[in-house]
């Protein structure tokens, strides 16, 4: 399994709080599943934070099925990503993930606001969406780093399936 870290322009010199998630990477027939939250645009690999208790192989299960309907079942993390933002770490575990079957989604209040809906694209047109992160730089700190983080991540799937 690979480490990643992301040095943000803004960080702090030390971190104080920290924030651990997971995220699912399916992909079936060269498309990948991705959330889009269609009142924005923002496009992000299915996943969230960890609760409390939980490890990262059930925060994936989870949120997938949370954010997508699905039922998946985690074959390999392939990466952790660190990424740090002024005061924050942020811990990213990404898990190549399998259907197994259909669930329920259970989006939160705020997903529901934001539109959020799973849709199945090219995995290199995601690639390509992702690999424009710097052009957000001046618009949206947040989104920049988001689609660096998943355009990383996408790069690093890659990399772990040759």
């Amino acid at each position: 399994m690979k480490e990643i870290e992301i040095l943000g322009a803004n960080r702090f010199e030390t971190f104080t709080k920290t924030r651990a998630g997971s995220r699912t990477v399916i992909v079936q027939n060269g498309k990948i599943l991705l959330t889009h939250e269609t009142a924005s645009g923002w496009w992000l690999v299915p996943g969230g934070g960890l609760e409390e208790g939980e490890t990262p192989e059930e925060c994936c299960v989870r949120e997938a099925e949370e954010e997508t309907g699905l039922i998946v079942r985690p074959i390999e993390q392939f990466l952790t990503l660190y990424e740090y933002y002024e005061e924050y770490r942020y811990i990213s575990h990404y898990f190549v993930c399998e259907v197994i079957g259909e669930g329920k989604m259970h989006l939160t209040d705020a997903e529901k606001r934001r539109g959020l809906e799973p849709e199945w694209i090219p995995l290199q047109e995601a690639i390509e969406l992702f690999s424009q992160h710097q052009f957000y730089a001046d618009v949206s700190e947040e989104k920049r780093g988001s689609y660096q983080r998943e355009y990383t991540a996408l790069q690093a799937y890659m990399k772990s399936m040759l």
